[in-house]
């Protein structure tokens, strides 16, 4: 395959980038797509995060020029299922072919600028190859999260002038039968909720109330980019809040809800109404500190002996539910909250989602789980926002996390709750391996680290509903698996 322009007169591929006056006027926001993909919008941090890659910020490509267009490369220079980040002058595209037909959109992921070109294709739609997050290819539609916003895509043309994709829509209009949604929590659960809500249409009030000082922000960061400063920290802007009629109260708590008049009652003394309530980011974490100035070493129950100074107990976190207790919603034992598949509690119009809540769970035959994933966080907002709307969806994703520390980072995906068998293939030493989590013959989850994009492209089997068998990570051979993936 040769590298673009290096036959004599070529069959060209053309990207144009084309901005109407009437696009620049649409709203910015796409917290899964439907709305305009040419909004102001930056991925919230990349340092820190993902790899040692390039993690610059996406270009906004619309502040260059009104109109760009570019002969990128030849037809014959893709084949089918391939990516290529291409230039068009005033920044990157990814051009993508699939099925005979190319697709352009922006080259980096808008959650935290990974390079989507090392990410994985497949049925439509590309993967993040740092934490999952998946856009269609035709219209840059967040389908997946975690991230807030859509890409931008651009028009393809070959000489004959067929048109093979075209950009977004915009927000569509609809009619609600409430009139007053309240959000208890500013993490990326209400989030998420807040902002489905207006991208499909919902026009009345919408409160978020949160006993942070600040604007929704980045949690994980605070622990694994320990350098981020409060711009990258920052979810979204108190000026988009604004221009979208989301209210933020901050140094609000709220102490107790009465589901039979439908209101909540703050520690200020304030009180609430609602319609429609919402509640979601966070357990309460105790760990407990032991110094001891004689301290000298600490025996494990394997009998290993381990030399330290100091001892320090985590003792594990439990659900910040301690003031829904006289409310009548359900909790279990836990203190979590239970909902159904639409994020629903047992009282009428409360929905409750993130770390706080047991949901049913489709791959395990609606068992219902506790799952604390930043990444479910934003699902369960979605699917709370459209059930608020009466338009249920189901809850299509698979959890993926990612950790990092000092520069290493291991990415997770899938549900391995009752694994009973751990494969590993690569070089534990090196840290550069792969451990397949099994439960009998069959793989739930999957654990990497510097194997990039294995965990995504795991991820795209086990959404497809495909099962991979223990059988076929025992065999050492996992080509098959990081070279083709699901097709």
């Amino acid at each position: 395959m040769g590298g673009c322009f290096s036959k004599p007169k070529p069959v060209e591929v053309k990207v144009e980038l084309s901005l109407l006056e009437k696009e620049k006027d649409v709203d910015g926001l796409s917290p899964n797509g439907k709305a305009s993909p040419f909004a102001d919008c930056r991925p919230n941090g990349a340092l820190g995060h993902g790899s040692d890659d390039d993690s610059t910020p996406p270009p906004l490509y619309h502040k260059a020029r009104d109109y760009v267009e570019a002969s990128v490369c030849h037809v014959k220079d893709l084949e089918n299922g391939q990516m290529r980040e291409v230039d068009l002058g005033s920044g990157r595209a990814l051009l993508i072919k699939e099925h005979g037909e190319f697709s352009a959109m922006a080259h980096k992921c808008p959650h935290y600028g990974a390079p989507l070109v090392k990410g994985v294709l497949s049925k439509g739609h590309v993967r993040c190859p740092w934490h999952g997050a998946c856009f269609d290819i035709a219209t840059g539609d967040l389908e997946d999260f975690p991230g807030l916003d859509s890409l931008p895509t651009f028009q393809v043309t070959v000489p004959a002038g067929a048109v093979l994709t075209h950009s977004l829509t915009s927000v569509i209009n609809s009619s609600s039968g409430f009139s007053h949604v309240l959000i208890i929590g500013s993490g990326p659960a209400g989030l998420v909720c807040a902002e489905t809500l207006r991208q499909e249409g919902f026009t009345d009030r919408i409160v978020m109330c949160t006993k942070d000082r600040h604007p929704p922000y980045d949690r994980p960061k605070l622990s694994k980019s320990l350098e981020s400063t409060a711009e990258q920290l920052r979810l979204r802007s108190m000026d988009f809040l604004q221009d979208h009629d989301i209210e933020l109260l901050v140094d609000k708590e709220a102490v107790s809800i009465d589901v039979k008049t439908r209101s909540v009652t703050f520690e200020d003394g304030s009180r609430m109404e609602y319609k429609k309530l919402f509640i979601i980011e966070q357990h309460y974490v105790l760990v407990i500190y032991f110094l001891f100035a004689q301290l000298k070493e600490v025996v494990l129950k394997s009998g290993k002996v381990l030399r330290a100074d100091v001892c320090v107990i985590g003792a594990g976190s439990i659900p910040a539910t301690g003031f829904l207790k006289q409310s009548g919603i359900h909790m279990d034992s836990r203190g979590f909250i239970t909902v159904n598949k639409m994020m629903q509690t047992n009282a009428d119009g409360v929905f409750a989602g993130g770390d706080v809540v047991v949901f049913p769970f489709p791959p395990r035959h609606n068992k219902k789980v506790n799952i604390p994933h930043w990444q479910m966080a934003h699902v369960h907002g979605r699917v709370a926002a459209l059930g608020m709307m009466g338009r249920p969806a189901d809850l299509k994703t698979v959890p993926y996390f990612w950790s990092a520390m000092f520069g290493k980072t291991i990415r997770y995906a899938g549900y391995g709750d009752g694994f009973d068998d751990v494969i590993i293939q690569g070089d534990l030493d090196e840290l550069r391996f792969v451990a397949f989590y099994t439960r009998g013959e069959e793989v739930v989850a999957v654990a990497s680290m510097n194997y990039d994009p294995i965990v995504s492209r795991v991820a795209e089997v086990l959404g497809s509903g495909k099962t991979i068998r223990k059988r076929d990570v025992e065999t050492g051979d996992i080509s098959w698996l990081i070279d083709k993936g699901p097709q």
